[in-house]
């Protein structure tokens, strides 16, 4: 059986959290996959129809739109294996009210590149979909090309 240890703002995460990516893990082939520490994701602002590629480091969060996210962890199998990417997502709407700006959680959960529709943020203006787990910028695995959301 293999075991992935998820860290979670610098600490080891809670018990739950590592059942579920320990779960997730083994769903995504036994030994196989391996956890990266950027998520990579794709928002569609649907009043703009603009298209953005986001890099969301694990543990720290980045804007889109009224969105904020945090990927909590992202595992994906080799190469050699059938594809398979999925990320495990916090995702919170900044609404103003007033005087108060409000954040509401409006998704959290595990997003699978290949099923989209599995476990999809339920927004009228904003989709969020996975599309690559990678190493950190400026690591020897990094992939080239990509670029953030502005």
């Amino acid at each position: 059986m293999c075991r992935l240890s998820v860290k979670v703002g610098g600490r080891a995460g809670p018990p739950t959290l590592l059942l579920t990516v320990t779960a997730v893990v083994l769903a995504l082939g036994a030994g196989a996959a391996k956890a990266e520490t950027v998520a990579m994701l794709q928002g569609l602002d649907k009043t703009t129809a603009r298209i953005s590629t986001i890099e969301a480091p694990l543990d720290r969060s980045v804007r889109f739109g009224a969105l904020v996210i945090t990927a909590r962890a992202c595992v994906k199998r080799p190469p050699e294996e059938q594809p398979e990417t999925a990320a495990f997502l916090e995702i919170e709407e900044i609404r103003p009210g007033g005087v108060s700006v409000a954040t509401i959680r409006v998704f959290s959960g595990w997003m699978f590149k290949s099923s989209p529709a599995l476990s999809a943020l339920e927004n009228p203006v904003y989709d969020v979909g996975v599309l690559d787990c990678k190493e950190a910028s400026g690591s020897p695995a990094a992939s080239a090309g990509s670029s953030n959301a502005k």
